[in-house]
């Protein structure tokens, strides 16, 4: 099935030659150029993955992941300035999956395309298969996509869900950042790069809304281990 790309950016120029770079790839490409009509078509339900620009007219990036909320299920690529590591920041904590600086290369963006979209047929496969955990008060189901807290319901992006059930998976061990990065991101861990760092946060204030317990550990210079209780159904 072909995947559908929404492209929100206010670089006209930009977008058509990502549209027929994307195009020529094989993927659906729908363009808008300010924030409001962006966010108007990210609820579609045919839109598969979003590539959000930050600096556009009406809404800027930032609004449109506002809005989003965090809960969405479709994985969003933020396209930041080079080196304004703010925006990365601000893109990860508001609930985007991943960054890209810009000027890119074209071939950059396709890998991470790919690999987004790797991920997300390894998870549908896997999705059905009955898999819960249930770890020192958090319930995750790899079937339905839930998540409770203290039996109360946790609204996880779809990279936020990834990142803890592998965490939950591995309960009481330490999981890395490059192993994270790979398994969920799809890419190799660079140098000074706080995405899951970001991710894991979000993950925390989340689950910090129902339990004054620190389910994560951070294990300096090593990763994160997800504290176990009693474990497994």
């Amino acid at each position: 099935m072909t995947k559908h790309i929404l492209i929100i950016d206010d670089d006209i120029e930009l977008s058509e030659l990502l549209t027929s770079y994307l195009s020529a790839e094989g993927f659906t490409i729908t363009c808008r150029h300010d924030g409001a009509s962006g966010l108007a078509k990210a609820f579609d339900q045919d839109i598969d993955l979003i590539l959000l620009d930050v600096m556009m007219p009406k809404l800027n990036g930032f609004d449109v992941l506002k809005a989003l909320g965090g809960k969405h299920h479709i994985p969003i690529l933020m396209l930041t300035a080079k080196g304004d590591d703010s925006d990365r920041i601000l893109g990860l904590e508001l609930g985007a999956d991943d960054y890209l600086p810009k000027p890119f290369h074209h071939q950059e963006l396709l890998a991470r395309i790919k690999a987004i979209f790797r991920r997300i047929d390894i998870t549908q496969q896997q999705t059905g298969t009955g898999h819960v955990l249930n770890v020192n008060g958090v319930l995750i189901d790899n079937a339905t996509r839930q998540v409770k807290c203290e039996e109360q319901l946790i609204e996880l992006t779809g990279t936020e869900f990834e990142i803890l059930f592998e965490l939950m998976t591995q309960n009481s061990v330490i999981v890395s950042k490059e192993q994270l990065s790979e398994q969920v991101l799809g890419r190799k861990l660079s140098p000074f790069d706080r995405s899951i760092d970001m991710h894991v946060s979000n993950i925390r204030r989340k689950l910090s809304q129902y339990t004054s317990d620190d389910k994560i550990k951070t294990v300096r210079g090593s990763g994160y281990i997800f504290l176990a209780g009693e474990s497994l159904v």
